[in-house]
């Protein structure tokens, strides 16, 4: 049996101020119609037996990465929680330990969620090619032709021309030794996808990091059902050691191999990266959405939520969002990450959370605020409904633009429907929910003394959270 385990923890901190760490790369459709994640998915539905995923992922993102799947037809993925970060080798343990629960022969497809694979032919046939070494107890990594000495990416040395045991790893070399590893040939771009029996990697976990295996053992142990989610114990897993494939198993095993793929791959790990995969003009620019350019060169482009002029520049990333803009030189676009921890040290909520925020029920996103007010623009899916709640601070009016509300006041419910409006008391329980088959959209102004998210007492929720 095989069964894909899409990996999708990362946060993508060097593609801020469009990635964020509550709604990173994966979530986004930086290369195409779909979002990373989407593209990812509908690969690993392609090779599953009987359609059967496991996804690993951030409980933060749980509801995003839940939806987007469904939204391209990928059904009852079994989605494992991390509620800490503890690297891959970690997150394919709990994958391999779950995947062997339903099958004990069962083979692994382990695939980043935010890498773009150009060919889906070309990547089903290297993993035919594959599978029968998987099968064999091989742990087959995919090796990518390089195209430049890239320093972004790790390097895999292989023994011989096709598919070949590996005689080393090199992790993002140097300029010159990334050359000269293109000169001396026979080396790869390490895709940091691999395909081996779940039995096969838990017995080299085993064997090189124990400690690793150990604790995934009694996390397995600990999990329990959340809604459609499998929640990881925090308290175990965060005594984990936080740890790679390459350097826990990869690096030491002597049952590694690589496959070639042939085809066009990246990581997007950087501006750069999406630059380098974008549709380019004559003057070598990708740009997205309400641009205008003059005497622009071999420039990346992006207006999220308004007109963006460049003039007379060459070889710079700009970004426009609704709230944060970047401009840096195509040369430092590796050292954003370095920006994102000035702004994480100054408390700053624009390395979390863009004005629009997502929630399992729709989103919301703040139009204006001051003193003792703030105005949002709310959307509620259809068939959600926000918590039964209260707050100790502040007021809220509503206004509905669009669809039909169903209101609950204390022990009142009732309908609101378009140009109507109603009040809610400071210190009163309520609920907002969206009876109708079109999203409902609704303005809010709240009014008190403190309008922070949380000044929220939850009574009730349908998603499971918890205050």
């Amino acid at each position: 049996m095989l069964i894909p385990v899409i990996l999708s923890g990362g946060s993508g901190s060097r593609l801020w101020p469009v990635s964020r760490a509550l709604y990173p790369k994966q979530l986004l459709a930086l290369a195409g119609r779909e979002t990373l994640l989407q593209q990812t998915a509908q690969r690993a539905q392609a090779m599953a037996t009987d359609g059967y995923i496991v996804v690993v992922c951030n409980q933060e993102h749980r509801f995003q990465v839940a939806e987007q799947m469904r939204e391209v037809g990928v059904s009852a993925p079994k989605i494992l929680l991390e509620t800490v970060g503890r690297n891959t080798a970690p997150a394919i343990a709990m994958a391999a330990l779950h995947a062997m629960q339903r099958d004990a022969d069962a083979v692994l497809l382990v695939l980043p969620s935010d890498h773009l694979v150009g060919d889906m032919d070309t990547f089903s046939t290297a993993i035919t090619k594959a599978l029968p070494h998987a099968e064999q107890g091989a742990l087959m990594t995919f090796g990518v032709n390089p195209e430049n000495p890239a320093t972004g990416y790790g390097y895999i040395k292989a023994g011989k021309e096709g598919i070949s045991p590996i005689e080393r790893f090199t992790e993002k070399p140097d300029l010159e030794t990334a050359q000269a590893f293109l000169r001396e040939g026979g080396y790869y771009w390490n895709s940091g996808m691999f395909l081996f029996k779940a039995a096969t990697y838990l017995a080299e976990l085993e064997k090189y990091s124990p400690d690793v295996l150990a604790c995934c053992r009694k996390a397995q142990l600990g999990i329990r059902e959340d809604l459609d989610f499998l929640r990881i114990p925090a308290e175990v897993f965060q005594a984990c050691p936080s740890i790679s494939i390459d350097y826990a198993v990869m690096e030491h095993t002597g049952n590694a191999m690589v496959v070639p793929l042939p085809a066009k791959w990246s990581d997007l790990g950087s501006w750069v990266s999406v630059w380098e995969c974008g549709d380019k003009d004559a003057c070598g620019n990708v740009t997205v959405g309400d641009v205008f350019l003059h005497s622009v060169e071999s420039s990346y482009v992006r207006a999220e939520s308004r007109l963006l002029g460049v003039l007379g520049v060459k070889d710079l990333i700009v970004i426009e969002t609704a709230d944060a803009v970047l401009v840096a030189h195509k040369d430092c676009a590796e050292d954003i990450k370095l920006l994102v921890e000035q702004l994480k040290a100054a408390t700053r909520q624009e390395v979390d959370l863009h004005k629009r925020v997502y929630r399992p029920w729709g989103s919301y996103e703040a139009i204006d605020e001051a003193g003792r007010f703030k105005v949002k623009r709310i959307t509620v899916k259809p068939g959600a409904s926000l918590s039964l709640q209260m707050h100790h601070h502040r007021a809220e009016h509503w206004v509905v633009v669009q669809g039909t509300a169903r209101v609950t006041c204390n022990d009142k419910q009732y309908m609101v429907s378009e140009n109507e409006s109603t009040y809610i008391p400071l210190g009163a329980k309520h609920r907002l929910e969206n009876p109708g088959n079109i999203n409902l959209e609704l303005i809010e102004v709240q009014s008190g003394s403190y309008l922070g998210e949380d000044d929220i007492v939850r009574f009730e929720d349908k998603y499971g959270r918890q205050d």
